[in-house]
């Protein structure tokens, strides 16, 4: 078995059953070494976690040492709290658990054991990994009882001394997976600070940066001595390899670019755009109560309830034809739609509620273009505008068959060249969010400029945001990514 952590263990004879390795220490040794390597990964495998044993401090020390270890002192300190509540399995849960659970005697609690990830069960395979992603613990116990229904009464750390010998395989072939898949291999010659993760997705229509402008991000990072990677959704189980984490794909709530940004954000990573940025971008009805309750101008809007009787006629009346119409988490012009009248108003709003119970109708502002004012930690650092597609009332056009009508062109311009109040109203909408990249949409209109949107993870591609500053930018962004890292 190759690992390329070090296993601390409370005796050397707990690791008998398995191949013989260099990579073993005693929590002793370990506690009482001197000058440790500071970047080695620790898995912690002493039998006794609790508040301030000799296997706490492994995690307490390994920490403070700048290493990575299995369990974290925040896991341990969350399964030695766990059993203050009970946790109903939700209706909608993994439905292999359920069924796994139904087979099983109500008399008595029943125990499943997790170790990195996997379970001995492969029918609860997703559900091992949903724990683990909660509780990263290398052994974990997860404890069932039936009152009524099930709960999960208990989540506790296991050690390898209270598993029988087919337990003892499942262990061993669970960790040489984990340590193939997680930990990092030998690096380049050259020693970066650290290690930042750029998610992105290859196959993506509409790419929030293309080819170029992720190797102007990695070129970058080196100069700001980070060494980043590209990384997709497969490798979720690698994130913990780095130390901070920028998405680069379109961000969803129901999506994986979220379960990454939570996961980073619970592991201590600096991460943009951060799950809460996520969170209130993506949804245009959050979006509409923050902005209204500051009094910062949009286009007036109005949410319309699939469940409640709507007075189509009063709505067009209010807004005027031609009203858009939105559903809240769209993006790229995807899922809005522009009525001309009530009939169509009714036919789109019907369509749409497919889609999502709730939709924003909102009053047009015709415009030859919309500003975008890209915003980094509360300050601006780039400006376009955005044309309309040829013969289309939107930036985007996916009805256009050919590539060349599906998006307008653009203008950079210099920050100092926008108008002021452009500006102001861009940093007042994303103060509301947080100090992450932003991308405000807006439009000027006879009253002044109005928000349509803030995109928590806007386009930088090359050759068009970057037109003006060139590598400049991507420093910028790096540079700030430097500066998180450096007060973590």
């Amino acid at each position: 078995m190759q690992n390329a952590a070090l296993i601390i263990l409370d005796d050397i004879t707990d690791w008998q059953p398995y191949y013989p390795s260099q990579s073993i220490v005693t929590a002793s040794e370990y506690l009482l070494q001197q000058n440790a390597k500071a970047r080695a990964q620790i898995l912690n495998l002493c039998g006794d976690l609790s508040y301030l044993s000799t296997g706490y401090y492994v995690s307490l020390l390994a920490e403070a040492r700048g290493q990575r270890v299995l369990p974290s002192v925040t896991t341990i300190n969350d399964l030695a709290n766990f059993s203050h509540y009970q946790l109903v399995l939700p209706a909608n849960t993994d439905k292999q658990i359920s069924k796994y659970l139904a087979q099983q005697s109500t008399a008595a609690s029943q125990r499943v054991l997790i170790c990195f990830g996997q379970a001995e069960n492969q029918q609860l395979s997703n559900f091992a990994r949903q724990i683990f992603d909660r509780y990263p613990c290398p052994i974990l116990w997860v404890e069932f009882s039936h009152q009524g229904r099930w709960f999960i009464t208990n989540i506790g750390a296991g050690h390898l001394a209270e598993l029988d010998d087919e337990q003892q395989t499942f262990f061993g072939n669970a960790l040489d997976s984990f340590s193939k898949r997680v930990w990092r291999k030998a690096r380049a010659p050259k020693e970066y600070r650290y290690d930042l993760a750029i998610l992105h997705d290859p196959e993506e229509t509409i790419p929030t940066s293309d080819k170029k402008a992720l190797q102007k991000f990695i070129k970058a990072a080196k100069d700001a001595d980070i060494d980043a990677e590209l990384i997709t959704a497969d490798d979720y189980n690698r994130l913990l390899e780095f130390d901070a984490l920028f998405i680069r794909e379109t961000t969803r709530i129901n999506h994986y670019t979220y379960h990454f940004a939570k996961k980073a954000e619970a592991n201590g990573m600096v991460v943009i755009d951060a799950p809460h940025s996520i969170l209130q971008c993506a949804n245009k009805v959050f979006l509409k109560e923050l902005l209204d309750k500051h009094k910062i101008p949009t286009p007036r809007t109005e949410l319309l309830l699939n469940q409640q009787a709507i007075d189509f006629q009063a709505i067009g009346e209010r807004l005027g034809y031609p009203v858009v119409l939105k559903i809240p988490d769209g993006s790229f012009s995807i899922g809005v739609e522009k009525a001309e009248n009530i009939d169509e108003l009714k036919a789109i709003a019907a369509d749409l509620f497919k889609k999502s119970t709730i939709l924003l109708a909102q009053e047009f502002v015709r415009t030859e273009f919309d500003w975008r004012i890209g915003v980094l930690n509360n300050r601006p650092i780039y400006a376009c505008k955005y044309l309309m597609a040829r013969n289309h009332w939107q930036i985007y056009n996916h009805a256009s068959a050919s590539s060349r009508g599906k998006s307008g062109g653009f203008e950079t311009v210099g920050v100092h060249q926008v108008p002021k109040e452009v500006v102001k109203t861009a940093l007042q909408a994303t103060r509301l969010i947080g100090d992450g990249l932003y991308g405000v949409d807006m439009k000027v209109t006879d009253k002044g400029p109005v928000i349509i949107e803030i995109n928590d993870n806007p386009s930088i591609e090359s050759g068009v945001e970057d037109l003006l500053l060139g590598d400049e930018l991507y420093y910028i962004i790096m540079r700030d990514f430097a500066r998180r890292l450096d007060e973590k």
